[in-house]
């Protein structure tokens, strides 16, 4: 956990509300008034170049013992200049504050998970991410309505019965699923990608069917 004299703050999040009311009480807590409009620089993430946030970085403050520096969708940063975020979170510089501010990420982005360790994480309302790992963890729970709706989602979100279909087998496929058991849950997939190809079934009444039959499989014994 940083210090409160030189911090590196991590929003996470989809609620603006709530993270602009923190910003806010980050720059009331750190600068004095009427020296926002020079001590504070909002970046975003799809836009910085590593050479312009350095320079941000080693801005003095104007009458001002701290800046603020805030970096809109840090989950867009460019690779390089998140490997210097992890460093810099190490032995960040006592006059800035730096807000990291994120909205969605994913699990394996090793970047959120790195900097949180050096950094006061602040939690805000985050949207669920609907995916077929989601809809697979929904059929393994056998949460059969629950996943029919994350299927659902996903069509509606115009995501492919043939991506969906893959995106299942090789969640399955990479998991330490129980032998039979994935051979029993690739055979429900073929059968569902034939019932799609052949036109027997409509894409999204074949993939409703094989989420049922996938949820009613008995758990594997042992």
């Amino acid at each position: 956990m940083v210090g409160k004299e030189h911090p590196v703050y991590l929003f996470i999040g989809q609620d603006s509300a709530s993270k602009d009311a923190r910003l806010k009480k980050l720059e009331e807590e750190f600068l004095p008034p009427y020296t926002k409009l020079f001590n504070l620089d909002v970046l975003y993430g799809k836009e910085l170049s590593l050479k312009g946030l350095q320079e941000k970085l080693l801005c003095l403050p104007l009458k001002s013992k701290k800046r603020i520096v805030v970096i809109k969708g840090s989950q867009n940063l460019k690779d390089d200049i998140k490997e210097f975020i992890v460093k810099y979170a190490l032995k960040p510089r006592n006059q800035v504050v730096v807000v990291l501010d994120i909205d969605a990420y994913s699990l394996k982005d090793g970047f959120v998970k790195q900097v949180s360790r050096n950094a006061q994480v602040c939690r805000f309302k985050e949207e669920i991410r609907l995916d077929t790992f989601a809809l697979s963890r929904a059929i393994d729970s056998r949460k059969s309505s629950y996943a029919l709706g994350v299927l659902n989602q996903l069509l509606r979100n115009g995501e492919k019965p043939e991506r969906i279909l893959g995106g299942l087998r090789y969640s399955w496929e990479n998991s330490a699923a129980d032998i039979s058991q994935l051979k029993r849950k690739l055979r429900l997939l073929l059968a569902c990608d034939i019932d799609v190809k052949t036109g027997r079934l409509r894409p999204d009444f074949a993939l409703e069917k094989l989420v049922v039959n996938l949820c009613c499989l008995s758990k594997p014994s042992g």
